[in-house]
């Protein structure tokens, strides 16, 4: 058992940078933005001279220190963003993000050229290139990625006046949802009175069920007040991305996603085929759940109902319990993951107050100069918050791990990310379930587990389809905020399989889902399901392992090919699974299966 003190609710920033308020802060700023502008004209001069295998020595200085500036820059957003979303009514930080947000061209800008002077040359030549430079030869992923992603670059000059362009316009209608978002209140009655709360404190996992329904009611009804200004947002981000595809060699709106995360379409086509040829059994979870709560079919707002159980641990758990049965959990795995939660938590690396103010939702972001992390949530005293938190950890691991690799070899796409966050998560759950002591406390953890299993295979499937829906009729026009909710509707219907009562649908769950308003990246949503089925599969080969510590050193072996191998090959490499086959998705699925016998086994045996 771990130290049973008190473990910290809030972070620790000020080691980090200066406080954003004072002129030390705008100091450092300004350094970085001098620092990329003499880059942009450095890699003006070499791509100019034409000769990059002649010129090796130049590119790997210049390569080096864009690594070091361009961590800096990355460290700086990090640590406003923390800045934010700890105080989101801050005006003086958003004026600074927004200075921060004009920075952003400047790396862009070097890395357009970097890519577009890569886009000319032949493999053979990249390899002879890397071959005369051991500083080269050490980030040839990172030069042969950069070649791949030119794909998705204009012509040099149209592609730096679309990423300056992109400020005041594609990034900054996401800014605009953040601040909407951030000022949002919500009016609720508690014990007789009207209070305001912030998005991130409404409950709508309350054993009562009028609770949850007045909350999501009242919520929605709050979210409703901005789904103009939303679905403007929506409209220029989407409009804005189809704009530049035109210009693009791609084939539709899906090949960008794709190649930020270095996957193929038969990888992501196979996963969603086998989740809804397979889904089916979740359906009679969701039915039987309802049985549970005394409820003829569920509503949106009883998804996330605790069951009534009263044998089962209460619902009610302190952040320092959580933290204990995180860290224990991770010690099952292995010391090394259980050593690293346990220095976050001490070290206070953790934002975890409840209290108003704060942005909605959870985030993890790294200062890759300063070797640490930091971690945004909510702590609700609940099991749902505690899986949270061993998610956040987990993408906290995973830069830990690569945390001495080079800069542009720390960088994994999302997909691969959410795998460790999700493998976190899967590690906490089944040390949970092995050490449930009666038939209600492994009910309980079994229909968090399922809840999850229903997120990432039925909620996360409902926002691709909406996604994708929304982006084919939007190369057609702007679409209203009721033509947005109308295809929400029926990608929820779609992807529950119409498990829900008829009156209990969210089709304005559009505005409140803040990963459709990421202006960095399109379609954030489908990562999660393919980290969280792939972490499952994975988990499952631990019976394969005669030793543990093996499994333990080859998950890590993983998180760290992540930053420099493509997807598939990340996975082939160290787990030797096709990922374009069923046979790895069948296998993570089956996992989900026998959890819903169980759970249908112990739902039906007495109390």
């Amino acid at each position: 058992m771990t130290d049973t003190a008190s473990y910290p609710l809030t972070w620790e920033l000020d080691s980090l940078y200066p406080n954003p308020a004072q002129p030390e802060f705008t100091a450092i700023l300004q350094d970085c933005k001098s620092a990329l502008e003499a880059l942009v004209e450095r890699v003006a001069q070499l791509a100019d001279a034409g000769n990059p295998e002649q010129d090796a020595a130049l590119w790997a200085d210049f390569l080096t220190d864009y690594q070091a500036a361009t961590a800096e820059l990355s460290g700086l957003f990090a640590f406003l963003e923390c800045c934010c979303a700890e105080d989101a009514h801050n005006k003086q930080y958003q004026v600074l993000m927004g200075r921060l947000a004009s920075i952003r061209p400047l790396r862009e800008n070097i890395e357009t050229q970097l890519q577009l002077t890569l886009r000319e040359l032949s493999a053979e030549t990249i390899q002879q290139f890397c071959e005369q430079e051991p500083r080269l030869q050490e980030i040839r992923f990172f030069l042969e990625e950069s070649k791949r992603g030119a794909t998705l670059r204009l012509p040099k000059e149209q592609e730096i006046l679309a990423s300056e362009l992109a400020v005041d316009g594609l990034h900054a209608w996401g800014r605009l949802y953040d601040r909407l978002s951030g000022d949002l209140k919500i009016q609720l009655m508690e014990k007789g009175e009207l209070v305001e709360r912030s998005p991130g404190q409404v409950q709508f996992d309350s054993p009562q069920r009028s609770i949850r329904e007045n909350n999501f009611y009242a919520a929605n009804k709050a979210w409703d007040t901005i789904a103009d200004s939303c679905a403007d947002a929506l409209n220029h981000l989407s409009g804005t991305r189809l704009t530049l595809y035109k210009r693009l060699p791609v084939t539709d709106h899906l090949d960008a996603p794709l190649i930020y995360n270095r996957m193929q379409r038969s990888t992501l086509d196979t996963m969603w085929s086998v989740i809804s040829e397979r889904k089916q059994k979740l359906v009679r979870f969701l039915e039987k759940k309802a049985e549970l709560l005394g409820l003829p079919r569920l509503c949106w707002y009883d998804l996330n109902a605790p069951l009534p159980l009263a044998g089962a641990e209460s619902a009610e758990l302190t952040y320092d319990r959580a933290c204990e049965l995180t860290v224990n959990s991770f010690a099952e795995f292995s010391s090394d993951l259980r050593d690293f939660a346990e220095r976050s938590l001490r070290e206070r690396w953790i934002e975890a107050e409840n209290r108003a103010g704060k942005r909605q939702g959870g985030f993890c972001t790294t200062l890759p100069l300063k070797k640490q992390s930091r971690i945004f949530m909510t702590f609700t005293n609940s099991a749902d918050s505690m899986s949270t938190l061993a998610h956040e950890l987990g993408h906290a691991y995973h830069s830990y791990v690569l945390k001495d690799a080079p800069f542009v070899l720390s960088d994994y796409p999302m997909n691969l990310a959410e795998t460790a966050s999700t493998f976190a998560e899967a590690v906490l759950g089944e040390q949970r379930l092995k050490a449930a002591k009666t038939r209600d406390e492994e009910l309980q953890i079994l229909d968090g587990m399922l809840g999850d299993s229903v997120a990432f295979m039925m909620n996360i499937h409902t926002r691709f389809l909406f996604e994708d829906r929304f982006h084919q009729e939007r190369a057609s026009g702007e679409l209203t905020p009721e033509r947005f909710s109308e295809l929400m509707f029926a990608a929820q219907q779609e992807a529950y399989m119409n498990a829900l009562d008829d009156s209990g649908w969210n089709p304005s769950f559009w505005i409140s889902k803040l990963h459709f308003y990421i202006s960095e990246l399109p379609f954030y949503n489908f990562p999660y399901t393919f980290g969280y089925l792939l972490s499952l599969g994975i988990y499952a080969l631990a019976d394969t392992f005669e030793d543990q510590s093996e499994f333990a050193d080859k998950y890590r072996e993983l998180l760290i090919a992540t930053g420099c191998q493509l997807t598939e090959d990340a996975v082939a490499g160290t787990f030797g699974y096709d990922l374009s086959q069923a046979e790895f998705w069948n296998k993570s699925i089956d996992i989900i299966d026998r959890r819903v016998d169980r759970f249908l086994e112990l739902a039906d045996q007495a109390d």
